[in-house]
């Protein structure tokens, strides 16, 4: 071969080697910018997550998927158990976030200042942060969530790939995935308290009217699809303007405060208790028939009734309180939600009239069927 034939060939050879590292490096721009756009796209939909459970929910099930992980979890520092209380009474089912858990202390998340810990995976000492890890998790990154100099949480990548995450690599993208997700979990965790805030009685601490209307109208939805009962009770401390007439009106907010804590004694976590205004409150309990509600307010009655109240002079009383219980026990679902509510409310607000012209004291009970206008005779059960 002569030497311009050499030279032609081994041009031709770095020709074709230029074009496939051309080929490569076009390819891995290509992948780079589809993933930057879907990591732009997640920024963007928990940017826009309007509460607690959506944000969470699109973090624990987008992000394995677009940054191709085996697992994420998510463990937020929550040393008086507040952010776990309130987003629970906002409605929020913990059971549907498996991967999402707290810690009471910011040592229990291991980090010794705020950068990320890339190591292999360790159960003895990575448990905590992965309760549900999958088989063969060989890597992980721990990833501190920061707001204001302050750790929040922290984010918790898996993976079964051994060189996915060592000390040797870079942290910068995870760093500012992290500080975005901080960011959006700290606005929402507020935004929810305010909720909560707006949504509770300031002087008792038990739900206002707002929500128990709002939460009712949520439970009649549920309760058509899933096919169980709704009671609603309406109490009414006896005499209460005596209380505040003969001892004053602190005497008359102790009551308060200690009638709703009885009230909330009696009943589980899944039912609601809420002041309506002045002396009156309202219960919605879920997945309870008449006679299981009337149970419930008998105790209610009696645990008021039995034991006097100690006030902060000094002072002990004798309190009641009148009840009425009204039951959902079947609607047609052609009947408005707002208008069965409303009626559901009204109906038990008439039981506790009567058992306030009754003498007092007493529970009376009446079922609810959601035709308008129809009413079942009322039974009244003696103190």
């Amino acid at each position: 071969m002569h030497a311009p034939d050499v030279m032609d060939s081994q041009l031709a050879l770095d020709n074709d080697d230029l074009r496939a590292r051309m080929a490569y490096l076009i390819e891995q721009a290509q992948r780079n910018h589809a993933i930057m756009c879907r990591h732009q796209a997640f920024d963007l939909e928990i940017v826009g997550a309007g509460s607690f459970p959506e944000l969470v929910g699109t973090i624990l099930g987008q992000l394995p998927v677009i940054a191709d992980l085996d697992v994420v979890t998510l463990s937020l520092l929550d040393p008086n158990a507040d952010i776990f209380t309130v987003m629970g009474r906002l409605g929020v089912e913990f059971d549907d976030l498996p991967n999402l858990h707290f810690r009471e202390n910011a040592a229990d998340l291991g980090f010794d200042g705020v950068k990320p810990r890339l190591e292999g995976f360790a159960p003895d000492a990575h448990q905590p942060m992965f309760p549900h890890a999958p088989s063969n998790l060989a890597s992980v990154a721990l990833v501190p969530l920061v707001r204001n100099k302050r750790i929040i949480g922290s984010l918790n990548l898996g993976s079964r790939d051994v060189e996915r995450f060592t000390p040797a690599l870079g942290t910068d993208f995870i760093e500012h995935m992290a500080s975005i997700i901080a960011i959006c979990l700290e606005n929402v965790i507020s935004n929810e308290m305010l909720k909560y805030i707006g949504l509770t009685d300031s002087l008792t601490g038990v739900y206002n009217r707002r929500y128990i209307d709002r939460r009712l109208i949520e439970e009649i939805a549920r309760a058509r699809r899933q096919g169980y009962r709704i009671s609603c009770m309406y109490i009414d401390i006896d005499h209460f303007k005596n209380v505040n007439d003969s001892s004053g009106h602190q005497a008359g907010d102790e009551v308060l405060r200690d009638v709703a804590g009885r009230i909330k004694a009696e009943l589980r976590l899944s039912d609601a208790l809420a002041r309506f205004g002045g002396e009156e409150f309202v219960v919605l309990l879920i997945d309870a028939d008449l006679e299981n509600a009337s149970m419930v307010a008998q105790r209610i009655r009696a645990s008021v009734a039995n034991t006097p109240f100690s006030l902060s002079n000094g002072q002990a009383i004798d309190v009641s309180v009148s009840i009425g219980v009204a039951t959902l026990e079947d609607f047609e679902r052609d009947h408005a939600i707002e208008g069965v509510a409303q009626q559901l409310v009204a109906q038990a607000d008439a039981a506790l009239y009567r058992a306030k012209e009754g003498g007092r004291n007493q529970v009376v009970t009446s079922e609810f069927p959601a035709q308008a206008g129809i009413h079942t005779p009322s039974q009244k059960l003696e103190a």
